[in-house]
């Protein structure tokens, strides 16, 4: 007879290598459908904005992506995933500064680091991508790649520490998933919350775009708009499953949630559009994705699949009542990044409280008998995220403005930040913007 003994010790060795490779291979890919997003949300923003800004608009979102994945590498991952330097608070900025120490394949590890790392990295780079929807059509682009910079260290890298460091063995990570208990599967806190209470605080303190209120400021192309949304949705599997780290049941659910907050967010918004305007229209349907999409993302390892569809119809109707709230209130949040990301985080880290089952995440909501206990720890760490984003975001943009200058000048908005910034157009419609890059009065220190 066979050494059953030495078959099980041979079959568990051979298993081990080709579960860490799936792994593996799991993480690259969702890291590959996160970079995606990036030129998802430059297409999505781009068709947003009116012809004049659409290239400034998509620069904001792939400069961003450079800048901070560079940041990243420096120091941003070792903020935010470094030993903690004290109250749950930060982590150490020195120890994988560069990514020191981690290039060495580890064996026992079901992926090896970096791709981790990159993987988060390209967190950072969306969250700070969405802000510059906030102040489309009137910003420096110069500004930006440092505001882009600063921030990823001054708050995109404390956020994350907070919630997504999680401790073991030696290693203490942060305040809100270790000591509070909040959950937040996929980023509603570090990304949509941060991003949109961030948005909405640059949006203040930079001021209204000249005609706000009394100027058409439609978007200049829906089909644009539907093509990034469709690259969001699709980079957002990565986004959401590739959490899971790892190819497992965990990712299926996640995936199967994913896809079904999108599909009722959609609906959702579009059912408030005909209710409310007599028309279900196409930028209503690419908002209502997204809308879902985001809140989904904090709560998408917390749902059953019909809690998903409960939190994608929940973030589609309010999120859809939530853009308009700029005009009643007077801030000019120009791509409805508060009404879309920070109302859309709000929701879905909030809503775990209610609806999370203990058959997806192992903790009941209030609304499966769970008490109101986790639902007081999400109302803590969304309100911290919002308050702490705001405060720094605000101080920062102050600061920025009034030292290097962060808003164009007004006649170089009117003319447009495309010509005066970068010196091209989006469409060659006349022959005076084709080919030669014109010089525009006033352009000198605009970028």
């Amino acid at each position: 007879m066979p050494d059953l003994l030495h078959v099980d010790a041979v079959t568990a060795a051979a298993a081990a290598p080709t579960t860490a490779a799936g792994d593996t291979a799991w993480l690259l890919t969702a890291a590959a459908l996160v970079l995606l997003m990036a030129p998802g949300l430059a297409f999505f923003y781009g068709g947003m904005v009116r012809s004049k800004s659409v290239l400034n608009m998509m620069m904001m979102v792939f400069g961003a992506l450079a800048v901070v994945m560079v940041v990243w590498v420096l120091v941003g991952y070792s903020l935010a995933f470094g030993d903690d330097l004290g109250g749950g608070l930060i982590g150490d900025p020195t120890q994988y500064a560069g990514f020191r120490g981690m290039l060495e394949a580890d064996p026992d590890a079901p992926y090896p680091i970096t791709i981790f790392a990159a993987f988060q990295g390209l967190f950072a780079v969306i969250t700070v991508g969405l802000i510059a929807g906030a102040i489309a059509d009137r910003t420096r682009f110069g500004t930006w790649l440092l505001f882009a910079a600063l921030w990823t260290v001054l708050v995109y890298a404390p956020v994350a520490h907070w919630i997504f460091d999680f401790s073991s063995g030696d290693h203490v990570g942060g305040w809100m998933a270790n000591e509070l208990g909040a959950l937040d599967f996929a980023g509603g806190t570090a990304v949509e919350i941060n991003s949109g209470a961030a948005g909405l605080a640059a949006a203040l303190v930079l001021g209204r775009r000249v005609g706000f209120g009394r100027d058409p400021m439609k978007p200049h192309n829906l089909t644009l708009v539907m093509v990034g949304a469709g690259l969001l949705w699709f980079g957002w599997f990565g986004f959401n499953a590739g959490s899971a780290l790892g190819a497992s049941n965990t990712a299926a659910i996640v995936f199967v949630n994913t896809l079904l907050a999108g599909c009722t967010g959609l609906l959702a918004w579009l059912a408030v559009e005909r209710f409310r305007d007599g028309h279900a229209t196409s930028f209503g349907a690419a908002s209502g994705v997204v809308a879902g999409l985001v809140a989904i993302t904090p709560s998408c390892g917390s749902v059953t699949p019909i809690g998903a569809m409960l939190v994608g119809v929940a973030a589609g109707s309010v999120c859809a009542l939530a853009v308009g709230l700029k005009y009643r209130f007077g801030y000019d949040d120009s791509l409805d990044v508060v009404g879309v990301h920070l109302v859309g985080g709000l929701v879905g880290t909030i809503i775990i409280g209610l609806l999370a089952s203990s058959s997806v995440t192992g903790v009941d909501g209030l609304f499966y008998g769970g008490g109101a206990g986790q639902l007081g720890r999400q109302l803590v760490a969304a309100g911290a995220t919002l308050a702490f984003s705001f405060t720094m975001t605000a101080l920062l943009v102050w600061v920025l403005d009034r030292t290097v200058g962060f808003r164009v000048d007004p006649e170089a908005e009117v003319a447009g930040v495309d010509l005066v910034i970068h010196a091209e157009t989006a469409y060659d419609l006349h022959s005076a913007t084709g080919g030669a890059r014109p010089h525009i009065a006033g352009s000198v220190g605009q970028g």
